[in-house]
């Protein structure tokens, strides 16, 4: 069974900085290793995109957070890491991390996404 814990979230006043986690397992597997999106949902938004971190080590970000948002992972591949700094007010939002794509032990698993249940990051002015 595949899980995500989201967690690092709270709430900052504009300009300040958050890392979130983002820990990622399949039960029954020994070594596992992600690839994992961040993506975030504001109040009365659609669900978009933030930031991808591959198991090959490709690293992608929207527009929105280039050179403020970092994404990385830890040397097991479970955990990334979406370090946070400079934030806005528009940064608020639940943020959430998915994969679809992951290989445990020998297996590779590929067709279908699981989603953490998120964590909250809210941004006063």
């Amino acid at each position: 069974q595949v899980q995500l814990l989201e967690s690092g979230g709270g709430s900052v006043q504009a300009g300040g900085s958050l890392r979130l986690s983002c820990a990622a397992s399949n039960s029954g597997y020994n070594f596992c290793a992600f690839d994992i999106d961040w993506y975030r949902q504001a109040p009365g938004k659609e669900r978009e995109f933030v930031s991808f971190i591959g198991r090959d080590g490709s690293i992608r970000y929207a527009d929105s957070v280039k050179g403020r948002f970092t994404v990385s992972q830890d040397n097991t591949k479970e955990t990334v890491y979406l370090q946070m700094k400079s934030l806005k007010p528009e940064d608020t939002a639940m943020y959430y991390c998915k994969t679809g794509n992951f290989r445990c032990d020998w297996t590779t698993f590929r067709g279908m996404d699981y989603w953490g249940k998120g964590t909250l990051v809210t941004v006063s002015s």
